[in-house]
């Protein structure tokens, strides 16, 4: 899996834009569930599932609230599935290395929106 990081919001649409693969993970640093959460994504990183996925990670002392207002986000931390541009799920909270898994499986096997 690929990491990237954002430090504006047009890094984020682009990424967006270009990742047909995208998992984003919306977070900031003062969030215990967003460190446990990274810790689940380092985990799940390692997995077959985790193959050819592009992950962003978006801090939100980096790109401003603004931008978190603008994606509808109401939480941290909250991950984002996009698939050839368009969100194709939303996973508030922490999510388990299984859970992200599954959401990530059935993102790709389902028809694009």
């Amino acid at each position: 899996m690929k990491i990237l990081h954002a430090t504006s919001a047009d890094d984020v649409d682009t990424a967006i834009a270009a990742h047909p693969r995208l998992l984003v993970d919306w977070h900031k640093d003062d969030c215990p569930a967003c460190r446990m959460l990274d810790r689940s994504l380092a985990v799940f990183a390692t997995t077959p599932e985790a193959r050819g996925l592009v992950l962003l990670k978006v801090r939100l002392e980096m790109v401003g609230e603004a931008c978190f207002r603008t994606m509808g986000l109401r939480q941290t931390p909250t991950l984002t599935i996009h698939r050839d541009g368009a969100e194709a799920a939303r996973l508030p909270g922490f999510q388990s290395p299984a859970q992200l898994a599954a959401a990530t499986a059935a993102a790709w096997a389902s028809p694009p929106a």
